[in-house]
């Protein structure tokens, strides 16, 4: 059964609001790794929305610095699935996800292959809620931004997490990995 993985990127303060937090080229690489670790990525609406905005091609020249390109081209390349009732169709090598969520998910994690990744607020506390999420990463800034959105708000349940690896980063950023306790 394919892993279904998560990861954030947070501050101290608890933000996940991306422009609160500061890109550079470590952290590029880094989530170029974790997308390696997946055959496809799992996103809900909004998030889609804003990589597609983001990351697909083709850039303005001198819209961003070389060292994203990696990570445009990887992301650009992902197989995605999208989580939405909003959305009619997508593209951009994706294919939505209807109906149960749940019943979607446990099928995609069944399929053969290295893992699914997710990121993003309001899919990854539905998944968290139906247990499944096999993998949290934090990568925790060393910023305070004073303001929202916060991850898992409205959380149902607590879910305890087992440390199983740390990472430090030149900018002063962690990434902690988390297992469910089961």
């Amino acid at each position: 059964m394919r892993p279904l993985r998560y990861s954030i990127n947070v501050t101290l303060d608890g933000c996940c609001d991306h422009r609160a937090i500061p890109a550079d080229e470590e952290l590029h690489r880094h989530a170029i790794e974790n997308f390696e670790q997946a055959d496809a990525l799992l996103f809900g609406r909004v998030i889609y929305e804003m990589m597609e905005a983001a990351w697909r091609p083709p850039a303005p020249t001198g819209a961003r610095p070389d060292w994203m390109e990696p990570f445009a081209r990887t992301i650009d390349a992902a197989k995605k699935y999208v989580v939405s009732s909003t959305l009619d169709r997508v593209d951009w090598n994706a294919e939505l996800v209807r109906g149960d969520l749940g019943k979607a998910v446990q099928q995609l994690k069944r399929e053969p292959g290295k893992g699914l990744f997710t990121g993003g607020v309001k899919l990854p506390l539905a998944l968290a809620e139906l247990g499944l999420i096999d993998e949290y990463e934090f990568v925790v800034h060393p910023r305070l931004a004073g303001h929202g959105p916060t991850l898992f708000a409205g959380l149902s349940k607590c879910v305890d997490l087992r440390l199983v690896s740390r990472v430090e980063f030149g900018s002063g950023a962690v990434a902690m990995r988390y297992e469910p306790r089961r």
